[in-house]
């Protein structure tokens, strides 16, 4: 299995427990938010799917990419989850294709992070980045009411 593959099966199993869990919400619940300064939790899914994009993008650049923004704007959640499969999907395909070079080279991310990482390295904190942001998702939803939630790692990829 390339290094590649590798990486995405491992991203996955976390990416696609977030997108059944945006099948439990309702647009009601976009905009709970913790405290007056936390993020909602619109803002949290964005900002994951974002990160997630830019980590990708920059690996993939072999330097630092800015997080786009949504082409439109995102209010209902049925929007949410369809921006995240599109992500989801955009960054499979591109990641899948990754040579192993990519993981090796340095990549110039010294605007957000202080200094150049490897491909591999970025790749690594993309997944933990997300995986740390899941489980405040999880606590969101657990708020709102969602009373069914999916395990928090998918054992097997479809």
């Amino acid at each position: 299995m390339s290094k590649a593959n590798g990486f995405v099966n491992s991203w996955l199993r976390h990416r696609l427990v977030i997108l059944e869990l945006l099948e439990q919400l309702q647009d009601e619940h976009l905009d709970y938010r913790p405290w007056e300064k936390g993020m909602s939790l619109k803002e949290l899914v964005l900002h994951m799917l974002q990160s997630a994009d830019m980590f990708a993008n920059s690996v993939i650049a072999g330097h630092f990419v800015s997080p786009a923004e949504p082409e439109k704007a995102v209010n209902t959640v049925a929007e949410l989850r369809e921006l995240a499969q599109a992500l989801t999907d955009k960054n499979r395909q591109s990641l899948s294709s990754l040579p192993d070079e990519k993981f090796a080279a340095m990549v110039d991310v010294t605007k957000p992070f202080g200094r150049p990482l490897s491909g591999e390295v970025l790749l690594q904190m993309m997944r933990d980045h997300e995986i740390h942001h899941k489980g405040q998702l999880y606590t969101y939803a657990r708020i709102v009411g969602v009373e069914t939630l999916p395990l928090f790692v998918k054992l097997q990829l479809d």
